[in-house]
């Protein structure tokens, strides 16, 4: 398969420029509809946005109308429909980040550059800087995104002004220090995954040997489910996509869900980073358990910078016949993959948002059924694991499910990785079997005074210090990776906070009560963090919590609201501090917002006026 990295980054200022770039982005890729999202972003490299002219471009090319090409480059926060800087910046802002001082250093930067976080370029459109919700580097905070290529790691304040200096003077990014760019697979306890030699071979000689039911006994001996955080058996999910029925012209399709972007999760980066020989011969093993010739890694916008890598990985597998086709020299063994990097957008991580994604559209979540493992990627059926599952099943094809149950609980068969973020000494990426307690991991990663635990990133479980002693594992606490960490210095309700504007910004806006629950939790906690707060506003959050855990289209929605729930359960004084009235406060002046009418009307009497007494 050919090898697609992005071309490098030109400076096309004119119309002129814009259109060759964009038919020769078009060309690369024969013009295919389904490859709108790639189409977009390999232009935006090279042109840096994307103006009406150049979309309508792109539509006449793929054979869409300007409006649905419109309508896609607008779903994704990384494509940019309005001028942006030739240094675009986007500062990590996840609660750990803004812990670690983000916010700050970002206003310090904007300080010496004379821009405004969020706001326009600088007016010789040198440079741009923003914020993203989190770019996958808890372990490595404060963090920034540059170009949507780089990332800088553990700035301090030195160095935002070594950068101020460096975007003033025009240096490319390729002259800054590597050592500002510098990203560690920081492993700090490894178990059968992170501490084994990547596989190159010997799990697809095992199935070979051992043959395709038997081996599919396997992967359901092990009792291996999904670590994407649903949980799903691993085993009854590929049985069913191998029992679907395929078309002459069709193929099964095996996709890896590398679109990590709950905040506070990095354990698939170091997964990729370290083992992604073994990542790509758990998806060859999946295919050839299910007979699939078609495979793609949906990568995460933000791990742009592991684009080149795994590219490198896959050639070096199809150099090694363990790619491509006639796979160790079996006649019919073909299977390849691809690689599709997405763009910004948190909704894709749910399986069906992501095949949308992957065919060129919005990354709306499908309405279900049929399951995207009767009906998926262009109406093939498909398989969507996590990134972590797919290193798990190419052990467990190699050594067999027993070894695998032989781990972790009854419940929770094998080990899980954690990304542990916040107030410890040892942030990074542990493993351990399931059945550990939340103390354990508290006290190897040097956690001290802590008063909460985010466990699963904010649509997950957040828990208090009487409940330490609980345990990982789908029948206690379930986890998506994310652990972060809060000790008695925080205040609960700003974490709260955060998380909730995280999910009004990523909310797809496909049905209401997401779209606009989302957007009122922010307000009235908004409202209670400016100090206007009354028992009324309580009253209204737990309403608004009933109602999007009942009745949102997906996932994202229904679990919005989960930090709110669970802080207003366990750390009731953060929120009590701001109920200041037991009767409804206005957060503005409505005497005031009265003024216009009274002119209108030339009162000026009492009566014309609120009474404010309370």
């Amino acid at each position: 398969m050919k090898d697609e990295r992005p071309t490098p980054a030109t400076r096309t200022e004119s119309a002129a420029d814009r259109a060759r770039c964009v038919d020769a982005v078009l060309a690369r890729h024969a013009g295919r509809r389904d490859r709108l999202v790639q189409i977009l972003r390999e232009l935006q490299i090279e042109t840096r946005w994307l103006p009406r002219e150049a979309l309508a471009r792109v539509a006449a090319g793929v054979g869409l109308t300007p409006a649905i090409v419109e309508g896609v480059a607008s779903f994704y926060r990384f494509f940019h429909l309005r001028p942006v800087g030739r240094y675009h910046l986007l500062f990590s802002d996840n609660i750990t980040d803004q812990m670690a001082g983000s916010r700050m250093l970002a206003q310090e930067l904007c300080r010496r550059l004379g821009v405004t976080a969020g706001g326009a370029p600088s007016a010789d459109g040198l440079v741009s800087v923003g914020y993203a919700s989190c770019i996958g580097l808890g372990d490595h905070a404060p963090a920034v995104l540059v170009n949507q290529q780089q990332v800088l790691t553990r700035l301090d304040s030195p160095r935002i002004a070594e950068l101020a200096d460096l975007l003033l003077a025009r240096v490319p990014v390729s002259q800054w220090p590597p050592s500002w760019q510098q990203v560690d697979a920081t492993v700090h306890r490894a178990g059968p995954l992170l501490g084994s030699a990547p596989l190159q071979g010997s799990a697809l000689r095992a199935v070979l040997a051992r043959g395709v039911d038997a081996t599919l006994d396997e992967i359901g001996h092990s009792r291996l489910r999904g670590r994407g955080g649903a949980g799903f058996s691993t085993s009854a999910k590929w049985r069913l996509c191998r029992s679907a029925a395929v078309a002459p012209t069709q193929t099964r399709v095996v996709v890896c869900n590398a679109d990590e972007g709950e905040p506070g999760t990095f354990k698939d980066r170091v997964l990729l980073a370290r083992q992604a020989d073994t990542v790509f011969e758990g998806m060859t093993v999946a295919a050839r358990l299910l007979d699939a010739r078609l495979g793609f890694v949906y990568l995460r916008g933000e791990y742009a910078h592991l684009h080149a890598a795994l590219l490198d990985v896959l050639a070096r597998r199809r150099a090694a016949a363990l790619l491509g086709r006639s796979i160790l020299g079996v006649e019919g063994f073909d299977f390849d993959i691809e690689i599709h990097l997405g763009a910004g957008a948190y909704v894709c991580g749910e399986e069906s948002s992501l095949i949308e994604s992957l065919e060129g559209k919005r990354g709306t979540p499908r309405i279900r059924p049929p399951f995207p493992v009767e009906r998926g990627y262009m109406g093939q059926p498909t398989v969507v694991n996590n990134v972590e599952t797919f290193c798990a099943a190419a052990h467990i094809a190699e050594q067999g499910g027993a070894w695998w149950a032989g781990m972790g609980t009854a419940a929770s068969s094998g080990s899980k990785l954690h990304s542990v973020s916040g107030d410890c000494a040892r942030p990074g990426v542990y493993e351990y079997p399931f059945g550990v307690s939340v103390a354990d991991i508290l006290h190897d990663c040097g956690a001290e005074r802590t008063q909460g635990v985010q466990v699963g990133g904010p649509s997950g479980l957040c828990l208090a210090a009487h409940e330490f002693g609980r345990h990982i594992g789908f029948d206690d606490v379930p986890t998506a990776g994310a652990f972060m960490v809060f000790d008695e210095s925080r205040d609960m309700f700003e974490v709260t906070r955060n998380f909730a504007h995280f999910f009004a910004h990523e909310s797809c806006g496909f049905c209401t009560p997401c779209r606009v629950g989302t957007e009122l939790v922010v307000r009235r906690l908004d409202k209670l963090a400016a100090g206007y707060g009354s028992l009324f506003d309580e009253n209204e959050l737990r309403e608004l919590e009933a109602l999007l855990h009942g009745s949102t289209h997906c996932g994202l929605g229904a679990t919005a609201t989960n930090p709110l729930r669970d802080t207003l359960l366990r750390f009731r004084p953060a929120y009590e501090r701001r109920l200041l009235s037991p009767r409804f406060t206005p957060a503005f002046d409505l005497d005031a917002e009265l003024e216009v009418a009274r002119r209108v009307t030339g009162r000026t009497d009492a009566g014309a006026h609120l009474d404010r007494r309370g």
